[in-house]
Parts: C-alpha cells; sequence; structure tokens
C-alpha cells in the first residue's frame, strides 16, 4: 500500500465528507417514511341543517342588523351591564327634575346669575398643579 501525500489527504477527507453529507439528504430504499396526510389530520363535522327554516335572507345592500348600537356595545364590554338605580338616586332624579334644552348656552350667558366667591377661590382655581411652593394661593392676591 503506497503512503498518501500531503495533498491527496485533504481531497479525500473532503471528497468522503461530501458523500456523507449527499448520502444524509437522499432517501434510500431502506427508510420508508410515512408522512401523515394533511387532510386526515382532522374530521369533518357533518353539515347541519339550520333549526329556523322561516329566516328571510338580507336584502341586498341593506346595513345588518344590530341589538345595540357600537358604543352601547363597547361600553357594556368595558363596564357591564348597567346597574338598576338605587333608591336614593332615584329619588334625586324625580326632585332635581327636566334640565332646560338650552342649558349649555345660558350657563356662559352676562345675565346668568352667580355668586362671587372671592379672590381667594379665583387664586385657588388658577392655581398650577402639584405639591409645590408654586401649586399654594397666594392669600393677599
Amino acid at each position: 500500500m503506497t503512503m498518501l501525500t500531503g495533498r491527496k489527504v485533504p481531497a479525500l477527507m473532503v471528497l468522503a465528507g461530501g458523500s456523507l453529507l449527499l448520502s444524509a439528504c437522499g432517501s434510500s430504499g431502506l427508510i420508508n417514511r410515512v408522512r401523515p396526510d394533511e387532510f386526515a389530520v382532522q374530521r369533518q363535522a357533518p353539515l347541519v341543517i339550520p333549526p329556523d327554516f322561516a329566516l328571510t335572507p338580507p336584502a341586498p345592500g341593506a346595513p345588518r342588523p344590530v341589538d345595540a348600537s357600537t358604543a352601547a356595545q363597547a361600553q357594556e364590554a368595558l363596564f357591564g351591564p348597567a346597574a338598576p338605580r338605587s333608591s336614593v338616586e332615584s329619588a334625586v332624579d324625580s326632585k332635581a327634575g327636566q334640565a332646560a334644552p338650552s342649558i349649555r348656552s345660558t350657563v356662559g350667558d352676562p345675565g346668568t346669575n352667580t355668586v362671587y366667591k372671592g379672590n381667594v377661590t379665583r387664586d385657588i382655581i388658577a392655581a398650577p398643579q402639584g405639591d409645590g411652593r408654586d401649586a399654594q394661593a397666594q392669600a393677599g392676591s
């Protein structure tokens, strides 16, 4: 047997490695792979006739019938169904009566009677928010 020269050893190793890699990619006759049928993975439910035959099909272009408005559905999803009013709330509501329809227009009217609370109240309302020294109202203003 002859000795392998320095150039033949790396070439022989590359050839052996390449043939090993190529043999792993191919399917041999010894290994019989059974692949699952993607249509047989889940059973199909049988078709069912709907129980209400009196339903009429919707008119083309008609809006979908909805039980409540979108705003009401969002409010119910966020806060739950509306709670019944307590007896105190119902009593206050009945004594208060109905607000005038133009109440928003007459609130800022110069003819509307208001009570003057003084400069201190004005300064408290105009004070900046926060807990610092600047957030306190000045007493002498």
